[in-house]
């Protein structure tokens, strides 16, 4: 155990954060994403909600100041307006947590999936809320 660290961030998921430089993505997702078929690295952490490793990993890594769009969800298929209960629980939390707050911004379902396959790392939670999905854009550590 390490101090002020919150203890389900795993050894893997820290080491990845730390690998992780400007720019990189980090996919934090539902319980029904296909985070070990899409491409990167996935972390599992099947015991927490998205929203329990979002407010842990914002509490050690920025956002991006540089993009309009750090923070990205998946839109609801068929209904591109509507706010799923887990996103409107992501931006409570970055507005309580990230040292650069910003409005959440989505993609279409693929184009969320063609992003991710892309990211640094897939962090698979056992979140069952339906589009409890959040990508991350690591920002400068100053």
């Amino acid at each position: 155990m390490l101090r002020n660290i919150d203890p389900i961030l795993s050894p893997d998921l820290l080491y990845a954060l730390r690998a992780m430089g400007h720019g990189d993505d980090i996919v934090i997702a539902d319980a029904n994403f296909p985070g070990t078929s899409i491409g990167p690295d996935c972390i599992r952490a099947d015991g927490s909600t998205a929203s329990e490793v979002l407010r842990a990993i914002l509490s050690l890594m920025p956002l991006d100041s540089f993009v309009p769009d750090p923070a990205l969800t998946m839109q609801v298929v068929g209904d591109p307006n509507t706010v799923p209960d887990a996103v409107a629980d992501f931006q409570i939390i970055i507005d309580e947590v990230a040292d650069n707050p910003v409005p959440v911004q989505a993609l279409e379902r693929f184009a969320f999936y063609e992003r991710a396959a892309s990211a640094y790392v897939i962090v698979q939670t056992g979140e069952r809320r339906l589009y409890g999905n959040i990508m991350l854009k690591k920002g400068v550590i100053s």
